[in-house]
């Protein structure tokens, strides 16, 4: 039996279950709703096949703001996200996230989406980490959706992942993504010289971490309290 995911029922249900997946903890799993400043209702969700179209439009709509902060793309960046690319990048990223190594989240805004949120790189044991990364589109710009989606995604991670460290990085160039992460807690541990290849050339980044025992509450908890959101909602 498939869920509207297009993913096996049973997987769906482990998150009333009986604990977190031996193999792949925190996936296929839907978050929490939050209500942002604006009333407006945010969480997480696996990605859909039909989340293509808005894919496409998004991303090629916001080429200006995303291509100058994302990795490098093969070829042109319509073709890297025309809905043909859109196919490839949705069973690369399910097999990994099948494999453990990857959470793969729409955010959605109102039960629209909005953008992506990646928890990669994976590991559990003596390391127990793995690293966030998100876009939002312009459509949605301004009003805290990016916050609330970290927020969303770290707690996930430290809950039903079950890591024990969250890290990011963002370009010098890109302060607003550095405030996004400050404000959910991330704290600076270092510069990283020409780590990513970004736009066509290696670039800097810095280096921001969390781990799940420098605050007693949530993000989410945190952000409620702080008044950045109005708090969770059935």
């Amino acid at each position: 039996m498939i869920d509207p995911f297009g993913l096996a029922l049973g997987h769906a249900e482990r998150r009333a279950g009986s604990g977190p997946h031996p193999d792949h903890p925190g996936w296929p799993e839907v978050t929490d709703r939050v209500m942002i400043s604006d009333g407006s209702l945010v969480r997480l969700r696996p990605l859909l096949r039909s989340d293509a179209g808005a894919w496409s439009a998004m991303r090629t709509e916001d080429i200006e703001i995303l291509r100058p902060v994302e990795p490098t793309v093969p070829g042109t960046w319509e073709r890297a996200h025309d809905r043909s690319a859109w196919w490839q990048l949705l069973l690369t990223l399910r097999t990994m996230a099948n494999t453990g190594v990857l959470v793969p989240m729409a955010i959605e805004c109102d039960g629209h989406f909005a953008g992506q949120l990646t928890l990669g790189n994976i590991q559990h044991g003596v390391v127990s980490d793995c690293w966030i990364g998100y876009w939002v589109s312009s459509r949605y710009a301004g009003r805290g959706v990016a916050t609330a989606a970290v927020a969303l995604g770290t707690d996930h991670a430290f809950t039903r992942v079950g890591v024990h460290r969250v890290t990011a990085t963002y370009l010098p160039a890109n302060p607003a993504s550095g405030r996004v992460l400050a404000i959910n807690g991330f704290r600076e541990e270092g510069y990283l010289v020409r780590c990513l290849h970004i736009d066509g050339d290696w670039r800097d980044h810095h280096l921001v971490a969390l781990t799940d025992g420098e605050f007693l509450d949530s993000c989410v908890e945190r952000l409620t309290n702080s008044g950045r959101i109005l708090g969770k909602t059935m």
